[in-house]
């Protein structure tokens, strides 16, 4: 008998395959030949047929070079962290594209000088923010209050109310971020109230700061009492101290479907010297952290030695430029979507799921912002609800679909999904919802009836 590992295609045949030769230029060489050795293998173990070798190389080959899989958001959370959040638009993505090339990103043409880095962001959020006397980028808004902590407090003392040391994701505290600068923090008020008086006792001559800090992810009600930015910019006029005010969510200007989220124009306006946001969130653009004030602190700040450290590239700046200057992003479009365009949305995907025989259903849901902005509001939206064990095989799908189980049932949150994904959706759910959750299609049962009866039988 022939040896059938002697059928077994050579690599050099296979690489030689005008399918892989482009899979070389995609992926390169190391990679594509790892899945055709792989392949080899299981046809040596008797796994796979020697035939079958080229097919499988091809269908184990991965969609990009990059581990990233894209994922539809159906759990209503607009920005979820785990998700990395806001989704780029389309004028971001080509503009991505292009920075990815040779590009003039710190480079005056015109001169042929050394020139101000991302000057075409920059001065696209200065026209965004009319209030900022200057703006400068940093990798995220951590990193913002780090910078501003470092270069304004290091040594000195940041005064900050008790009831705004927050705790960020994966149980990073701020507490310990802006301690790390070497700064000192002198806590005033109590977790639910702080007075104008609790600041005005604890400035003193080793103050370097006053950071005021907006408490995104979460919200407290009942006996409380804060100082607003315009009354506390007063006391830190007199005093000479900076006002550092840390919006946080990524609003440029008033939103007003979330009237209690600040937002960076309004704080300025208000007297803020220097206002931090995230880029990521509610902006809608690339992970970045965003400075706006007085152009002597931004000079200041931006020509410190730790804002080498924490610059952002030029796919971030293009990006982000693309987000402040182009069209309506997808997370401020997930943020006004229409209810009853939602509702429309949701009953046409149960009705043609029902159609293919899923037990499926059009209901009304709550989404949420996410992403630590706008705690405790919420957005009327629709679902589909399905099966709760649809939520598992959902998420192991391709293209995986994250949903979320409430009240046990799997829903099918419309508002963070582009309408031009229901068709995948769609799909997706007849590929992996297990037979159980089916329903018989309409005029199946009739047909299973009458397929079922003894032959010559007479229906009675």
């Amino acid at each position: 008998m022939t040896d059938h590992r002697r059928s077994i295609p050579r690599t050099d045949t296979l690489l030689a395959d005008p399918r892989l030769v482009e899979a070389r230029r995609r992926f390169g060489h190391a990679q594509v030949k790892a899945v055709i050795v792989e392949a080899q293998q299981r046809a040596r173990d008797g796994d796979l047929p020697p035939e079958d070798v080229l097919t499988a190389v091809l269908a184990a080959l991965p969609a990009s070079a990059a581990g990233l899989r894209p994922v539809i958001n159906a759990t209503g959370v607009l920005l979820h962290t785990n998700l990395g959040r806001a989704p780029l638009s389309a004028a971001a993505r080509q503009a991505v594209d292009l920075a990815a090339g040779v590009t003039d990103v710190e480079l005056d043409l015109d001169t042929g000088d050394r020139g101000r880095r991302g000057r075409t962001a920059l001065a696209a959020l200065a026209a965004a923010v009319p209030a900022a006397e200057a703006v400068h980028v940093v990798n995220n808004n951590a990193a913002a209050l780090v910078l501003a902590a470092t270069a304004l407090a290091a040594g000195g003392e940041i005064v900050i109310s008790r009831g705004e040391l927050i705790e960020i994701g994966d149980g990073f505290r701020l507490p310990d971020l802006l301690v790390s600068t070497g700064a000192r923090l002198r806590e005033v008020g109590m977790t639910n109230r702080t007075a104008l008086a609790d600041y005005a006792d604890a400035i003193g001559p080793r103050t370097g700061m006053v950071l005021k800090v907006h408490p995104s992810n979460y919200r407290i009600e009942g006996f409380t009492a804060d100082v607003p930015v315009a009354r506390l910019s007063e006391l830190c006029r007199e005093r000479g101290i900076p006002l550092v005010a840390d919006a946080g969510s990524g609003l440029l200007t008033p939103e007003p479907l979330l009237p209690r989220e600040p937002d960076v124009t309004s704080w300025l306006t208000e007297g803020a010297d220097l206002v931090t946001t995230s880029g990521d969130k509610l902006l809608g653009g690339p992970q970045c952290g965003l400075m706006f004030g007085r152009a002597d602190l931004v000079d200041r700040l931006r020509r410190h030695p730790l804002a080498r450290a924490l610059r952002v590239d030029k796919i971030t700046l293009a990006a982000l430029e693309a987000t402040v200057a182009g069209p309506p992003t997808p997370t401020w479009e997930s943020l006004h979507a229409d209810q009853a365009t939602l509702r429309s949305r949701a009953e046409n995907l149960a009705a043609r799921l029902r159609d293919k025989g899923v037990d499926a259903e059009a209901v009304d849901s709550r989404s949420v912002v996410g992403g630590g902005g706008a705690p405790g509001v919420s957005l009327p939206s629709a679902a589909v609800a399905l099966d709760r064990r649809t939520a598992d095989a959902l998420r192991r799908a391709d293209p995986p679909v994250l949903a979320r189980v409430e009240d046990g049932r799997c829903l099918l949150d419309l508002r963070a999904v582009p309408a031009e994904h229901d068709d995948t959706l769609l799909a997706g759910v007849l590929a992996t919802l297990p037979e159980r959750s089916r329903l018989p299609a309409a005029g199946q049962v009739q047909k299973d009836v009458q397929a079922a009866r003894p032959a010559g039988s007479r229906r009675r």
